[in-house]
């Protein structure tokens, strides 16, 4: 989620409700990856340009028909990939619930990965205490297309004290079963409370949760600090504010865009098996790969360091996580992760071998006209999609 400078910049398009998107480990990779094309060899489609400040995208496992795409507003709207429509009733609308607009509203979902039997989807929004709220979801037994609004289940709700930025807002299903939520620092600028370095605090964290009760989740490993050091969701700490995690679908190493400060943005990667546990991403001691508080002579030991970061300069200012590519549409970008910058609208990628960010390109063609980038998404079959704030969805095609 950007900074308040940014707030002034985008308050001049009179754009009602927007302001989303605010200011690893070392491993061997052991995937034969094709060669990289050239920096034109993708583009952009148009899927539709009828959303309202949309702000993720996802299918439901196995289904290639759909996309849903949540809107800042509250509610889930559903495209038919079949005929080409969006659907006029969203597939849920919780709008009375939520608080919406800066950086607050709905801004997150994610379908449970037994979707097609049990009907579980859940969302992140900020409820209108500001607090976040993570919560479950029943699809309707009549209607495939809607979610049935009375089956709500809170899981979390974690408290968000004075500030209305930094709210994070991913949630992502990792290869354990468990629920992933990406939660920010609290905002305000320099993390005033040193959430993020407070192991006790879910604030600046990534947290791992039971995706049947919103307790902590122990499946296979157990979350770090369950025997005590720290609250027992949380799964990985010094985080300002994730703007969009992810998991490679075919590996399981773990992507973290955390959004900087005034001076840098950063990418963190955690290898499988059991990616991010325990690591310590360095917020508030630092920002990217420079040191923030300490301003000079901050101790990097123990931290888990991005394997990429870049200035604010040019007009960059806050980071988009994105996916890696497992399509089949373009089998020579398969293993190469992609994220943007919200306020320049530049598409980056890299590829993650040896512990290093290698074969890092810009995609000229995947910036959308206006830019204003909120979120990548995948669909059912792992192709790659992004959106705007001012309401258009692309899919990334072959040049």
């Amino acid at each position: 989620m950007f900074h308040a400078r940014l707030m002034v910049l985008l308050g001049s398009l009179v754009l009602a409700g927007i302001g989303l998107i605010g200011c690893g480990e070392d491993g061997e990779s052991q995937e034969t990856l094709p060669p990289l094309p050239t920096a034109t060899s993708l583009a952009l489609q148009l899927v539709t340009a009828n959303l309202t400040s949309p702000v993720f995208l996802t299918a439901a496992p196995g289904d290639g028909t759909r996309l849903f795409m949540v809107e800042q507003g509250g509610t889930i709207r559903i495209f038919d990939v079949v005929t080409g429509a969006l659907l006029a009733t969203p597939f849920l609308d919780i709008a009375g619930l939520i608080t919406s607009g800066g950086e607050e509203g709905l801004l997150g979902m994610a379908f449970d990965p037994n979707y097609g039997a049990n009907g579980r989807v859940y969302v992140f929004y900020t409820n209108t205490n500001g607090d976040e709220v993570i919560a479950r979801y029943q699809r309707s037994l009549v209607n495939p297309n809607l979610a049935d609004p009375s089956t709500a289940t809170i899981l979390q709700t974690v408290p968000h004290p004075t500030f209305a930025n930094h709210n994070g807002g991913m949630l992502a299903f990792g290869p354990d079963g468990c629920l992933y939520a990406g939660i920010g620092d609290g905002g305000s600028g320099g993390d005033p409370n040193n959430n993020g370095q407070n192991s006790f605090s879910r604030l600046g964290k990534l947290l791992r949760l039971n995706p049947d009760t919103g307790s902590p989740c122990n499946n296979v490993v157990t979350n770090p600090f369950l025997l005590g050091g720290g609250a027992q969701e949380v799964w990985s700490l010094g985080l300002r504010n994730p703007w969009r995690f992810s998991f490679d679908r075919q590996t399981g190493d773990l992507y973290i865009a955390d959004v900087g400060q005034n001076a840098r943005e950063e990418i963190n990667v955690s290898l499988s098996p059991n990616a991010g546990r325990q690591s310590n991403y360095g917020w508030r001691l630092m920002e990217g790969f420079l040191c923030f508080n300490p301003a000079i002579n901050c101790n990097p030991g123990g931290l888990t360091l991005p394997v990429l970061d870049y200035p604010h300069a040019s007009g960059a200012c806050s980071v988009t996580g994105g996916y890696v590519y497992r399509g089949t549409a373009a089998p020579a970008m398969r293993g190469t992760y992609f994220y943007a910058d919200f306020c320049t609208g530049f598409v980056r990628s890299f590829r993650f071998q040896n512990g290093q960010a290698t074969n890092q390109l810009e995609w000229p063609l995947l910036s959308p006209p206006g830019s204003l980038i909120t979120s990548f998404g995948e669909d059912a079959q792992g192709e790659l999609y992004l959106m705007t704030q001012v309401g258009s969805l692309f899919r990334s095609v072959p040049n």
